[in-house]
């Protein structure tokens, strides 16, 4: 498995596995967090999105929130976040979204931040255990309602 930054030709497939991955927690075809969950494309853009690689395939993706990104949710000064880490049904239990959670506290380190922050949906446990065994802890405090019917929980862990 190979960690690395997205390349344009990969777009679209990074957006399937992210679509993928999703499909059990949206609230049907016509969920509108199922476009931005997909556009892959303009989250490069506008933050960096990393890539989990087997080959040419596609295994897992996340998106990494730098300073000043628009993507960053909950991050105050000082703290890194990520989003959307998402993995492909037939890769999963193979250490992808470890390895990509684990880049993103990298890559925040390397930016300054002194803690790692994100949120999920509560239903995501699979997710929480990967943040779990990384070392984060819920942060009820920080939990949030992005829309009417959404309900994300907080995490966050320092970063030594």
């Amino acid at each position: 498995m190979e960690l690395r930054r997205i390349r344009p030709d990969e777009h679209a497939a990074a957006g399937e596995v992210c679509v993928a991955a999703y499909v059990p927690f949206f609230g049907g075809a016509e969920d509108f967090y199922r476009a931005k969950v997909r556009d892959v494309m303009r989250r490069d853009a506008e933050a960096e999105v990393w890539v989990a690689v087997d080959g040419d395939e596609v295994l897992g993706c996340v998106t990494h929130c730098p300073p000043g990104s628009p993507w960053h949710e909950i991050a105050g000064a000082h703290e890194g976040e990520f989003r959307m880490l998402a993995v492909s049904p037939g890769a999963r239990g193979r250490g992808v979204g470890t390895a990509l959670a684990t880049l993103c506290e990298e890559r925040s380190r390397e930016h300054g931040a002194t803690a790692m922050v994100l949120s999920s949906l509560r239903v995501m446990t699979g997710a929480h255990r990967i943040y779990e065994r990384l070392g984060y802890t819920r942060l009820p405090d920080r939990d949030w309602d992005p829309a009417p019917g959404v309900h994300l929980v907080a995490f966050g862990k320092p970063l030594a």
